[in-house]
């Protein structure tokens, strides 16, 4: 057999069945083992990317205390994260939010899921705008925008400092939202659910939102066709700041 064929079939077998480990004699012997794991070959066809991904979502750490706390985006990363806080695109025009993260309660965000899965039976998704909002954020944004008819007063709290409230609309897979008349934080009788001037289509749009989220425990507000808080949990407000990469 020729010495060709024999150092290629020997490669060949390295590679496709055993992998193969490296290591150099000028190596120190404390980073041979982690050369070693690195080229460590695994046949693709062994693990789909589908499967590979999903190792890699669940080997994410979970940095929250999950009996407080769930993250949306965990449980359908299909959920569109259009968070305004943690840019300056939002009526005080200031970043309050370190990163786009967003947590509601564990029931509250089990609930979002089923509106989440009856949307998707239309090929819709849900994009949020604001979720579980810290009690400091409320200070801050009660000292930029002082007036209870847009930010509720610190003292009381908000259902957002709470984690069950979520700002919210429906949107395409593709990211294009569905008309609803304004936009998020519109302050004016064009943003609330009585105003009844607006097309077909924005009043079919809303009534499609406010019904889903009224299926699975969620209560409208009459000022906001956007925010919606979820019923039958009672819970103090919280503080609690999430991790950013």
């Amino acid at each position: 057999m020729p010495n060709n064929y024999i150092f290629l079939l020997s490669v060949f077998l390295c590679l496709g069945i055993f992998g193969c480990q490296t290591t150099t004699t000028d190596t120190p012997p404390s980073d041979t083992k982690q050369e070693a794991d690195t080229l460590s070959i695994v046949p693709m066809d062994i693990i789909a990317v589908e499967e590979a991904d999903e190792i890699l979502k669940k080997a994410t750490p979970i940095d929250y205390d999950t009996t407080q706390w769930t993250e949306l985006i965990r449980l359908d990363e299909n959920f569109i994260l259009n968070l305004k806080y943690a840019t300056e695109d939002n009526f005080v025009d200031r970043q309050l939010y370190d990163c786009p993260r967003c947590f509601l309660h564990p029931e509250a965000a089990k609930a979002l899921l089923n509106v989440q899965r009856e949307l998707a039976k239309m090929d819709y998704t849900l994009m949020l705008f604001d979720c579980y909002r810290p009690w400091s954020v409320q200070q801050a944004l009660w000292e930029i925008m002082p007036n209870p008819s847009y930010v509720t007063p610190p003292k009381r709290g908000s259902m957002h400092n709470r984690g069950l409230a979520v700002d919210l609309t429906i949107a395409h897979l593709n990211g294009d939202t569905l008309e609803m008349g304004t936009p998020f934080d519109y302050f004016g009788p064009r943003g609330h659910h009585t105003y009844t001037h607006h097309t077909p289509t924005v009043q079919a749009n809303r009534a499609l939102l406010k019904s889903t989220m009224a299926k699975h425990g969620f209560a409208s507000i009459r000022t906001e066709w956007w925010h919606y808080n979820y019923r039958g949990v009672r819970r103090k407000t919280a503080d609690m700041r999430w991790e950013c990469d």
